[in-house]
């Protein structure tokens, strides 16, 4: 599929032919239901921090981003170009070119319901995916895991590659979570004196059974340093791309909170974010075109540039839909411009589309989910319609 050129003044009509609308009037193409969800891969990615969309994907194409971003304009000159209209940072090497073999979306002027400015409560909202931080208690993905499950007979196993579980894994569903030790290994002799320990309790054997499962997956991969972004990669798809495998995971990535020097505070996270997506879809092999990967933050920066050439903490920004199983390269945008009376308060790029119908419309495509169904159990309260077409029919 080609670029879709078309006049960017007006908004409405600019991304004529892939532009979607966050809202209730949103026309659902045919589904297949008949997909199972056991072969099916989604790996959620949290940009802990507010990752500035205007950089990520910059409006390049917009007369206010110049006298917006000047001194990050350089950084665009040779970018990869998205619509025409956009420029893809430089430093998302790998991403900008799954993005020409169209294996990813891009979805900008995206928000969650949330439109105050506090890391805590935002990314307390995206992870639960209410409408008020600190409104539910378990979160998200795993309402996906229990859907998923109770529409295609078992619900899939779900993994979060991270020390401690995540809010958006937390709840009734079964999931579990990975992280490597710094510590040396234990000995064959210990680890059998656990097993037979367990052997006579139902839950701990069944639990350490799935550990050990676990464990050998990730074995094939150099895991000893978690903060190595290429390492994480190639750990997350030693633990998915197996029969046996995690079907559903989450890596948090921090970093991304740039209000000092962004232009190079922004290239080191995001080459990491890069190197990571590059390795990730490099070691899943065949399973690449059963995946889907959703990359998302708690809210956008400023418009403006503050006096620390960085930016503050703002509302709307840019997510990414990234896989063998999207179809891409679009831009989903329906852009408010900007111009001074277009910035939301003055300062920030508007939300014009829900981040929750973003995820909720993909994870449905590619779970065979009812969308309708998905946005209501996912995102309850959030009164948007799930995207529709982020993932191949």
């Amino acid at each position: 599929m080609g670029d879709t050129i078309a006049n960017p003044i007006n908004r409405r009509s600019m991304l004529a032919g892939s532009l979607v609308l966050g809202s209730a009037t949103l026309a659902l193409p045919r589904m297949v239901f008949a997909r199972t969800a056991g072969s099916r891969n989604l790996l959620f990615m949290l940009l802990r921090g507010a990752a500035d969309g205007l950089a990520m994907l910059a409006p390049v194409g917009d007369p206010g981003f110049a006298a917006l971003r000047e001194r990050t304009l350089p950084d665009y000159t040779a970018a990869r170009r998205a619509q025409g209209f956009f420029a893809i940072h430089p430093a998302l090497d790998q991403v900008g070119a799954a993005y020409e073999r169209g294996e990813a979306v891009f979805v900008h002027a995206a928000a969650t319901a949330y439109r105050e400015r506090s890391h805590f409560d935002g990314q307390n909202l995206l992870e639960t995916g209410g409408t008020q931080p600190y409104g539910l208690k378990d979160g998200w993905l795993n309402r996906l895991v229990t859907l998923a499950g109770e529409a295609h007979g078992a619900p899939p196993r779900a993994l979060a590659i991270a020390p401690t579980m995540p809010l958006a894994l937390r709840g009734s569903a079964p999931a579990s979570s990975y992280a490597p030790s710094a510590l040396p290994q234990a000995s064959g002799d210990f680890m059998d004196r656990v097993a037979r320990l367990y052997a006579g309790d139902g839950q701990l054997c069944a639990l350490w059974a799935q550990a050990m499962e676990t464990r050998a997956m990730a074995e094939g991969s150099d895991a000893g340093n978690l903060r190595d972004a290429k390492t994480a990669g190639e750990l997350a798809a030693s633990l998915m791309r197996e029969e046996e495998g995690a079907r559903i995971a989450m890596i948090e990535l921090g970093g991304w909170d740039s209000h000092a020097n962004q232009p190079v505070q922004f290239a080191r996270s995001a080459r990491q974010l890069d190197a990571l997506l590059g390795a990730y879809r490099a070691a899943m092999g065949s399973a690449w075109d059963r995946t889907l990967v959703l990359v998302a933050t708690e809210f956008g920066r400023t418009a403006r540039f503050n006096g620390t050439n960085g930016t503050d903490h703002g509302t709307a920004g840019a997510a990414i839909a990234m896989g063998g199983a999207v179809a891409g390269r679009r831009v989903i945008a329906d852009w408010p411009g900007l111009g001074e009376r277009a910035l939301h308060e003055g300062r920030d790029l508007a939300a014009t589309t829900a981040l929750e119908s973003m995820l909720a419309g993909a994870a449905a495509e590619h779970f065979a989910l009812d969308p309708k169904t998905a946005m209501a159990r996912l995102f309850p309260g959030r009164i948007a319609a799930p995207l529709a077409g982020i993932v191949r029919g």
